[in-house]
Formats: C-alpha cells, sequence, structure tokens
C-alpha cells in the first residue's frame, strides 16, 4: 500500500530525494520499497523525485504534468471538482451501442470541452456510451496516446485532470456512459523514466511496441499495483463506467493469478462499492473466451472481448481486399461464422498465422462481443486511413451499418461514420527525438511495402498536415449526401432499440451466404437482413412481413418479390403464421 503524504515506489533506490525547485528533501524507507516524508504539498504545487542524487524526474503515479513528460508533477486536489451526476447509475454493456473517439481529432478545439460541444450530436444520434482513445500524458503536441508514460495524468493539451471529469459529468448529465481506453502491455519510449525507479520493465518478453511490463518476474508485485491502482483510480475519482484493456492478449503473465484476474476481482469489489456498474473490455485478437469467462471458471473475469473476425469477414465481404491479415476471410463461411458466432476462427487453421487459431466462443453471450465496421486500428492502420466510405459504394456502406446495427453482439462506431466523413484517419506522431521520429518513418513505410503499398505514398507521421488530415469536418453533416448517411445510422439505431428482435439475447443469428448470386441473408428471429453484394439485381422472394423496417429507395416490392439493385440491403420483419419464412 502506498503511504500516505508524497511518496514513491523504489525498492533498489539507496537514496530517494524530493525535489521541490532547487531545493531538495531526503525521504525516508517505508515497508515493500516505499519512500516518503517531506512538506505538505497544495493543488498545483509542483514536485519531482531524484532517485541515488540523479536528476528530478517526474512522479511515476503523477496525476498531472501541465509541462509536459519531462518536467515536474503537480498535486491534483480531486476533492475539488463539484460532480453533478449524483443521479447516474452506470450504464450496462448489453444493449449498449458505442463509439469510438480521439479527442485530439474529433472537433476542431481539440479538447475534452470541445468534445462536450458536441455530445447533443451523439445524443440524437442514439449510442449509450462514448470510447475515448487513450489520454494518458504522452510527449508532442499529437498523437494516437498509445505511447503514453504517465498513466495516472490525464493530457494537459486535452484539459488535463479538471477537464476531463468535466467530460465524464456532462456525459454522465446527458445519460451517456464514458469508456476509457488504457494501455497496460507496454509504455511509451520517450518521457518514460519508471525505470530508473524500480523493475517496472522486463525481457523476457516482447510486444512489439516497446518493453513488456513486469508482470510476474522478481520483485512484479509493486508494478501489478501500479497498473491495477490505475484501472481504480479512473472508476474512482474520474467516475467512468468502463476500461477498455489494449491488446490485452500481450499482456504477458505466468504467474499463479493473472494480473488481468486480480484486476477483474478488484474492480468488482469498488464497483459493489460504488453502487454501479465497472466494466472491463479486452481487446484481444487471440480468440479466447477465457477473458471474458468468470474466474471460477478458469476464465479472467473481465465483461467483454472484441471481435476481429467480425470485422475482417465482413470488410472481405464488402471490398474483396484479401491481402496481409484478410486473407483468412476469402471464404464466405468465414463471414457467416462470424455473423452467427461472433468469431470464425474457433480451433480452425490460419493461413496467416500458418496455425491453429481460436477457441469456440459458445460459453460467451452476445453482448460480450464488441464488433466493429471501422475503429481507430482498421482505418489508421490502413495506408492511407481510408475508411469504408472510400473503398466501396456509399450504398455498401449503408449495407454495412445495417449489418452492424442488427447484430446481436455490442456495435462500435467510429468517429464520423455515422455520417459517412471523408476526412481519413491517419497515423500520427510528434517526437522530438531525430532518431526515434526517423525509426517510425521508415517502419511505416517498411510495414505497407510488403501489403503492397507505395511506400513513398505513406504520409508522414511526424508531419502536422498528416495530423491535420485526420480531424472530423463537422459541416460536413450539413451536406445532402452525408445528411442522408447519418440519417441512416440514427434510423437503425433507433429500429435497434425498438425492435423485440434485434439486439443480444433477443433472437438467434443464422447468417447464410450464396456466393453464385452474392446475396447475403441474416436471420434475426422475426426480423430478416437482405444484402445484395452481387453484380446483379436480384429477385428474392421474402417472407410475409408487418413493415419493411429500412431499406435503400432503390429496393422494390412487387407483391413478395423484393428487387435488389447490388449493393442494396433491406431489414425485414416477418409477420407470424404458418407461411413465415
Amino acid at each position: 500500500m502506498r503511504p500516505a503524504g508524497r511518496s514513491v515506489w523504489a525498492p533498489y533506490a539507496r537514496t530517494v530525494e524530493l525535489c521541490l525547485g532547487a531545493e531538495r528533501v531526503g525521504l525516508e524507507p517505508q515497508v515493500g520499497g516505499w519512500w516518503a516524508g517531506g512538506p505538505h504539498l497544495q493543488a498545483g504545487d509542483r514536485y519531482a523525485f531524484s532517485v541515488n542524487g540523479g536528476p528530478p524526474r517526474p512522479d511515476p503515479r503523477s496525476e498531472s504534468q501541465p509541462d509536459g513528460v519531462h518536467e515536474s508533477s503537480a498535486v491534483v486536489d480531486h476533492h475539488s471538482h463539484v460532480w453533478n451526476d449524483a443521479d447516474w447509475r452506470g450504464f450496462e454493456l448489453a444493449g449498449a451501442v458505442l463509439y469510438e473517439l480521439h479527442v485530439g481529432t474529433f472537433t476542431p478545439a481539440g479538447t475534452f470541452d470541445g468534445v462536450v460541444e458536441h455530445l447533443e450530436h451523439l445524443v440524437a444520434l442514439g449510442v449509450d456510451a462514448i470510447e475515448v482513445m487513450p489520454i494518458a500524458e504522452f510527449p508532442g503536441a499529437r498523437g494516437w496516446g498509445y505511447d503514453g508514460v504517465d498513466l495516472y495524468a490525464p493530457r494537459h493539451a486535452y484539459g488535463g485532470p479538471d477537464g476531463f471529469k468535466r467530460l465524464v459529468d456532462a456525459c454522465h448529465r446527458a445519460g451517456l456512459a464514458v469508456i476509457l481506453d488504457v494501455v497496460y502491455n507496454h509504455l511509451g519510449p520517450a518521457g518514460n523514466y519508471l525505470s530508473e525507479f524500480g523493475p517496472y520493465f522486463t525481457d523476457r518478453y516482447s510486444t512489439g511496441w516497446g518493453a513488456a511490463v513486469n508482470f510476474d518476474g522478481p520483485d512484479s508485485d509493486g508494478v501489478r499495483r501500479y497498473v491495477v491502482d490505475n484501472a481504480l483510480l479512473w472508476f474512482r475519482e474520474y467516475h467512468v463506467d468502463a476500461l477498455r484493456l489494449d491488446a490485452a492478449d500481450v499482456i504477458h503473465d505466468h504467474s499463479a493469478r493473472h494480473v488481468l484476474e486480480q484486476l477483474g476481482e478488484e474492480v468488482a469489489e469498488l464497483s459493489d462499492a460504488l453502487g454501479r456498474p465497472c466494466t472491463l473490455i479486452a481487446e484481444s485478437a487471440r480468440n479466447d473466451p477465457r477473458f471474458a469467462l468468470p474466474v471460477w471458471s478458469g476464465g479472467f473475469g473481465l465483461h467483454a472481448v472484441w471481435s476481429d473476425d467480425w470485422h475482417h469477414g465482413v470488410h472481405v465481404a464488402l471490398t474483396g481486399e484479401t491481402g496481409g491479415r484478410f486473407v483468412d476471410y476469402g471464404d464466405p463461411r468465414l463471414l457467416t461464422a462470424a455473423l452467427s458466432a461472433g468469431w470464425a476462427y474457433d480451433g480452425r487453421y490460419s493461413r496467416f498465422r500458418r496455425r491453429v487459431h481460436g477457441r469456440s466462443p459458445r460459453q460467451l453471450m452476445d453482448h460480450q462481443f464488441i464488433v466493429c465496421v471501422q475503429n481507430h486500428d482498421q482505418v489508421g492502420n490502413r495506408a492511407l486511413g481510408e475508411r469504408i466510405g472510400h473503398l466501396v459504394p456509399s450504398a455498401r456502406a449503408r449495407a454495412a451499418a445495417a449489418l452492424l446495427l442488427t447484430t446481436p453482439f455490442t456495435p462500435m462506431l467510429f468517429q464520423g461514420e455515422e455520417w459517412g466523413a471523408a476526412t481519413p484517419f491517419l497515423y500520427f506522431t510528434d517526437h522530438s527525438e531525430a532518431k526515434l521520429a526517423a525509426s517510425i518513418r521508415k517502419g511505416r513505410r517498411r510495414e505497407f511495402s510488403t501489403w503492397g503499398s507505395d511506400p513513398a505514398q505513406v504520409p508522414d507521421p511526424q508531419a502536422e498536415k498528416t495530423f491535420r488530415r485526420s480531424c472530423l469536418d463537422w459541416s460536413e453533416p450539413e451536406a445532402p449526401e452525408h445528411a442522408e448517411m447519418l440519417r441512416w445510422y440514427t434510423r437503425l439505431i433507433a429500429l435497434r432499440r425498438a425492435h423485440p428482435d434485434l439486439g443480444p439475447g433477443k433472437a438467434a443469428v443464422a447468417a447464410d451466404f450464396d456466393a453464385a448470386t452474392g446475396l447475403l441473408r441474416v436471420d434475426r428471429g422475426q426480423c430478416l437482413v437482405l444484402v445484395n453484394l452481387g453484380a446483379d439485381e436480384l429477385a428474392v422472394l421474402a417472407p410475409p412481413f408487418a413493415e419493411l423496417l429500412a431499406a435503400d429507395e432503390a429496393v422494390r416490392s412487387v407483391g413478395r418479390m423484393l428487387a435488389l439493385p447490388p449493393d442494396a440491403v433491406a431489414v425485414l420483419t416477418r409477420s407470424p403464421g404458418p407461411e413465415a419464412l
């Protein structure tokens, strides 16, 4: 347990000093590798720590870095914010529609308060929660946030601790939950001083993005405490409703009690104490149900898990792309498996991985799968940051939305998707270290050359214009074609909420794809979704239906026949009775 007052965990240190400007105050060793002491500090006061007489470094648990990742930390008083969400009782993942956003590009302001200004748009759209990409302090003027180095400190350029609290407060008053994306598998390289304090990292494992966090090696108890306490802080002090755990499958831990299990149990205890749900979502490409199974059944006790299979299967069906990781999804049977079960790779051989991949998802409930047509990874990790609307006709993008918002799984939109944003979402950074910047440029171009892209066409991640191109244009929703797409998304979300057979746990999914004609059919109880992915108009015998719930204008009904032009989609309801199809 962290001692009261100004303290820091430095188990190998000979001396630790509290740095207050030019003054240095020696701290006293405490139980468990902690050091503590020094005068009482007020909110806003700057301080740092020196280990073994070294240079001043930010507090590893700094909750505010107003001058950047290399400078002193600032004291935060969590009692100073007056919360206005006393009536908020949390949210349940089952039935929710999520909306992922990046604070820096979501609005021209690029701040938490800028997001607040557009909450009315999200409420009118009908989503239930925003998922905020990482906000932990990271170096430079811009970035995705996955190279954060001060995990406890909301980014000062976004508005710092007070700004994030204002955002969460405003969301709750508007009826929106807040999910925060956190990164516990690695930290960024620039401004990362944790190794000077203790054994935070290990070379026993590799993440591909930096040194792996030491969750199971010697003296790792303090590291585990560092991460678990961070998660608890977001729920307790910032009132967030859920955490999305980035790349949970590369959180390496071979101890008897995995750190994710520990995290799940301690978050559950806090949830009981707070009297509201606290949800943990594992982003993982492993297709392993254990992330979201209860501890008593051998799981980690988290609440939901990613399904890349759903995205990949739909993406290949819509675009025809089969390069790289998409090579595994050319078989239409994998599309229907993902639409029906959440995962297609449930123990079958993967050509991309050249091995058997995944486990059966049968033990999981529908709402425990997070699915999407677009997200920051699937868009931003393309060479040119293309959205689905850049790759396929608008009618086909509408069909994708219909598949997403009639799924039994938990759907997630990506910022601007709802109006078919024309802006790309590119990978952007702002590293001041020339060697690091050059390495990122080179690595990015090398990565896409293996995908068949021209390396010279890959935008420079370090260029400010790369970031500027990624910022949403809020004038677009007023343009006719974008307004039409926005109405389509809004209608589908309302339909999902209103119709008894849509959403999780309502009706099982039976998906079928006719490769000869291109007809994709998805049955949801009394609902039926038809998509023509072929090159020719199709005449489809429809069941007796009470209502054509949603369809392209080009869809024509003649008796019991539906004429579906290429790329058209129709969502119908059956009439009960012996003639039901």
